[in-house]
C-alpha cells in the first residue's frame, strides 16, 4: 500500500469528530480514491495512532477483534447506538452497532475545504510518482 494513500486516509480520519462516525467507504469517497477494502487495510494496519472506532463497516458494526474496546469509545463520546449494547458491555453476548444513520459525520464547508486539499495533495503525489521521467513524457 503506497505511503500518501495511508497518509490521505489517516487525516480524513482524524477529521472525524468524536460521537460521529463513518464507513469504510464513505473516507474512499471523500478521498475520490481507493474503496472500502483499501481503507480497512488502512486501518487494519496503521490506524492505532487515530480514532479508528469511528471508521465501521457499512452496517455499523465495530470492527472485528476490538468491539469491547469500540464499545467504550462510544459510549464514553456519546454515539448513537443500536442493540443489546449494554448487555454486550456486562456479558460480552448481545448484538449491538453503532447507528450509522443518526451519527455519520457531515463535514462542514471548511472541513470539506481541508479533505479537498488532501484529496487533491494525494491526487498530485500519487501522479507525480506515476509520471516517466524521461524528458520525453508530456
Amino acid at each position: 500500500m503506497r505511503i500518501e494513500y495511508v497518509e490521505a486516509v489517516l487525516a480524513i480520519v482524524e477529521l472525524v469528530p468524536a460521537a460521529s462516525a463513518m464507513a469504510y467507504g464513505d473516507v474512499a469517497e471523500l478521498l475520490g480514491a481507493g474503496g472500502p477494502r483499501q481503507v480497512g487495510a488502512v486501518m487494519s494496519h496503521y490506524g492505532s495512532g487515530v480514532p479508528w472506532w469511528r471508521i465501521l463497516k457499512a452496517s455499523g458494526h465495530a470492527p472485528a477483534g476490538h468491539e469491547a474496546e469500540a464499545l467504550r469509545h462510544y459510549l464514553a463520546e456519546g454515539t448513537p447506538l443500536l442493540g443489546a449494547y449494554l448487555e454486550y458491555q456486562r456479558t460480552r453476548e448481545g448484538r449491538w452497532r453503532v447507528d450509522l444513520q443518526a451519527a455519520r459525520w457531515a463535514p462542514a464547508e471548511d472541513e470539506l475545504d481541508v479533505i479537498d486539499t488532501v484529496a487533491e495533495q494525494l491526487e498530485r503525489r500519487l501522479h507525480g510518482l506515476s509520471v516517466a521521467d524521461d524528458g520525453m513524457s508530456v
